[in-house]
């Protein structure tokens, strides 16, 4: 497979005025109106397609990124892109900056199908993934058998059904989710969690997944932007030995996992993703990689630091 069609496009930062990337205020335009992050999620779109990326990746809580992706895609007329989304938070920002809340998370039955139709009424035709929205041990889908039988059906119907990963047990959510079966029958074929150069914590449940068949796919692969702006002495000394830019050499980490089979990026600007896509000319060999081992942190210490991010 080319390198490319290994990258991703993920819409958190581009969906909604408000996020927690560290660097995203530069990116975006001043004016964080719907029509100004429409046309900045749409650059965004076309110069990931224009370089060979064809998976693009969104959520119910993303703001509007199921709408502005949907549009792009019926602008363009192209149907040669896999899309995946999210189900089980909502957003409840109200397009504003300094919202209360921006997002409730709900794991229900009700909120499942709700969103399902919400989702497939904007990206019906295009939808290859429907992912629980950061699923964890305590979730109330493990004992929900109607919702159960409900995401059975649907991945019987075409549509893969998958899960995302998010704090410092996701090692353990996602060994639990892999032994999760409905009628006989694997619920999830597809895991997308966080795994970036600080945190690495779920790489071996991850090994495992892509083992025994299911799609990985990588998010928050610069640490919400903390590897792009303020990286470690190790990824500043790495960069400058291969010649590139930190973040460039953050992805080439993540693309070095031989079980990555997708690896998201959050570029919020062309410039931005520009930039990510040159990783694919580094190639890291084991000297770098193990230098790099050693900026993974505890996951408690790296969950608290991104939990304290600002939205901006």
């Amino acid at each position: 497979m080319d390198v490319i069609r290994r990258f991703g496009i993920g819409l958190a930062a581009v969906g909604r005025p408000a996020y927690i990337n560290v660097g995203r205020a530069e990116a975006l335009p001043e004016d964080r109106s719907v029509a100004e992050l429409r046309r900045a999620t749409w650059d965004v779109l076309d110069v990931a397609y224009a370089a060979g990326i064809r998976w693009v990746d969104a959520a119910r809580s993303y703001g509007r990124a199921e709408e502005f992706l949907s549009g792009w895609l019926s602008a363009r007329g192209l149907h040669d892109v896999n899309v995946s989304s999210k189900w089980g938070y909502t957003y409840v920002g109200d397009w504003k900056m300094d919202a209360a809340v921006h997002e409730v998370k709900e794991h229900s039955l009700r909120r499942y199908r709700e969103q399902y139709d919400e989702t497939t009424a904007l990206l019906d035709g295009h939808l290859a993934v429907y992912q629980v929205h950061s699923l964890t041990e305590e979730s109330p889908l493990f004992q929900d058998i109607r919702l159960q039988a409900a995401l059975l059906e649907t991945g019987r119907n075409g549509v893969r059904v998958g899960f995302s990963t998010s704090g410092p047990r996701q090692a353990e959510t996602i060994r639990r989710a892999m032994a999760l079966e409905v009628s006989g029958e694997p619920l999830f074929s597809t895991v997308q969690a966080t795994w970036n150069l600080l945190e690495t914590s779920a790489a071996v449940a991850l090994k495992e997944a892509h083992e025994a068949g299911l799609h990985v796919l990588l998010k928050e692969v610069l640490a919400n932007g903390r590897l792009a702006v303020l990286p470690p002495a190790h990824v500043r000394r790495a960069a400058s030995k291969h010649q590139t830019r930190p973040d460039a050499l953050a992805l080439a980490g993540a693309l070095s996992q031989p079980w990555a089979d997708t690896v998201l990026i959050g570029a919020a600007s062309p410039a931005q993703l520009e930039s990510n896509l040159e990783a694919m000319k580094v190639s890291l060999v084991e000297e770098d990689l193990d230098a790099l081992a050693t900026l993974s942190l505890p996951p408690e210490r790296y969950w608290a630091e991104r939990n304290a991010l600002p939205w901006t």
